[in-house]
């Protein structure tokens, strides 16, 4: 009696409920967020041309695609819930996987989550003023800490999307694949109403000089940038554009509730990522075709998206992209929330996180891993630093990324006999191009832009001190 009781209340897997296009809409929708609408001020900043602008995201797009058709071939080799967590465990050891885990928990998808959030609030701002991120909206101030509405909005609404997974994946999928679908024909309907009021004087002083990068100042002032510095201003730019294309690895998490995963997620990967690359790069063509360069480089607040929809629709422009934005960044998170989850069920369920993450409700889902998650990232809306620690994190995202695409050469020596129902397309040429460009982006970052770097490499190796104690505390619970 007691067994079937607690059998009512406990899953003990994983149900495969979510299809090809479910899948395509978790890659998709996980990696538009705010971002489009906003980071191509700061690469035109950087860059200074409509050349090298476009350049930022093509190097970014063929980066994410390179990537995410190499991880088709770790997907169908593991495909187990956790995704790149497991694909690193497997490929190097126990430690790399868990430093990547403890990454994820601590701020790559906590913090990404809170800024989305707060992102969702800010929009909500143009049509309720309390919501913007002005002093006198402060609610309260703790010293140096301002607490506003937005970011308690931002709270509630992480609250609402996790309490509603932890309801089952089927509702999850359904926000999902509704708010996904809307924001990706709002951003296409955009980017061809841009093109319908295409202003060709624009357009051509734009692309006269698409090539000369050069370094843009807000009093109008332009300093040419020459030698190995365009390298320099290339990987500071990337920051933005790879913040804005992160996340499509999220579908490789959930990979116990995919039909079909060997097949699918593999598939899902290069369809989600080769639609958002498409969406990107036609949505900076689109700014280049409306705004002149300056403009696009110092739109108020970055908000670019916001000073081509006002040159294209007039004064009803900026809240034609809030409600975009809103509707981005809900859909968005959900995904987030969603697949976030399940990397700490799977690190729990090895020994390596709090025991009760190993738990499966009575839907089939890591409700407790749900709900820490909601706590980590609402405590980053409060504090603030969210965007900081994403400008941070970029570097070791890429390194995590480099690692893993590496482990695909370990594997094939390493398991040369494994089942490999889908290879890395373009193996070995096109992985290994992703791993210089990766490298080259760090190293370039390090250089130039080592803000960047270090604080992001300290909250990985703080990972290694609690690898051992979680180590040390499963080796006592088996004893």
């Amino acid at each position: 009696m007691r067994e079937n009781f607690f059998m009512s209340r406990h899953a003990t897997s994983f149900k495969p409920t979510l299809g090809l296009f479910d899948a395509t809409m978790i890659v998709a929708g996980s990696m538009i967020g705010s971002g489009i609408f906003i980071v191509s001020a700061d690469i035109t900043r950087n860059v200074g041309s409509a050349g090298w602008l476009i350049a930022v995201w093509l190097i970014t797009g063929f980066m994410t695609l390179t990537a995410a058709v190499s991880y088709g071939e770790l997907s169908a080799m593991f495909p187990k819930a956790g995704g790149q967590y497991v694909y690193l465990k497997e490929a190097y050891n126990p430690l790399v996987g868990f430093l990547y885990g403890w990454s994820f928990f601590a701020v790559i998808q906590t913090g990404t989550i809170a800024a989305v959030g707060v992102a969702f609030s800010k929009f909500a701002g143009y049509f309720f003023p309390a919501l913007e991120l002005k002093d006198e909206n402060i609610l309260m101030q703790i010293g140096s800490l301002k607490i506003f509405p937005a970011q308690l909005v931002a709270i509630v609404l992480i609250i609402f999307l996790t309490y509603t997974n932890t309801k089952g994946v089927k509702g999850g999928k359904w926000i999902q694949n509704i708010f996904t679908t809307t924001k990706l024909l709002s951003l296409f309907g955009l980017i061809v109403a841009g093109f319908i009021f295409f202003k060709p004087g624009v357009w051509s002083a734009n692309w006269s000089n698409a090539w000369d990068m050069k370094s843009l100042t807000s009093d109008g002032g332009v300093t040419a940038v020459i030698g190995t510095a365009v390298l320099g201003a290339i990987a500071a730019s990337m920051v933005g554009s790879i913040f804005s294309s992160d996340a499509w690895n999220n579908v490789t998490f959930i990979a116990g509730e995919i039909k079909n995963p060997k097949r699918n997620i593999g598939l899902s990967l290069f369809l989600g990522t080769l639609i958002v690359t498409i969406i990107y790069v036609c949505a900076n063509l689109m700014y280049t075709a409306v705004l002149p360069m300056h403009d696009i480089a110092f739109a108020q607040q970055d908000r670019v998206a916001v000073a081509a929809s006002n040159s294209i629709f007039g004064n009803a422009g900026t809240y034609v992209i809030a409600v975009m934005i809103m509707i981005s960044t809900f859909g968005c998170n959900n995904g987030l929330v969603l697949a976030g989850a399940r990397v700490y069920y799977t690190m729990a369920k090895d020994g390596l996180f709090f025991r009760n993450a190993g738990t499966l409700n009575k839907h089939s889902v890591p409700s407790w891993a749900l709900w820490a998650q909601c706590i980590v990232a609402s405590v980053l809306c409060l504090s603030g630093k969210y965007g900081d620690l994403l400008d941070m994190i970029s570097f070791v995202v890429v390194i995590f990324y480099v690692l893993t695409i590496a482990g695909i050469f370990i594997l094939r020596k390493k398991m040369p006999d494994a089942e490999r129902p889908y290879k890395a397309f373009g193996y070995p040429v096109l992985p290994a191009i992703y791993i210089l460009m990766g490298l080259t982006f760090c190293i370039l970052l390090i250089i130039y832009k080592p803000q960047y770097t270090w604080p992001g490499l300290i909250i990985t190796l703080i990972g290694i001190p609690i690898y051992y104690i979680a180590v040390s505390n499963k080796n006592k619970n088996i004893s």
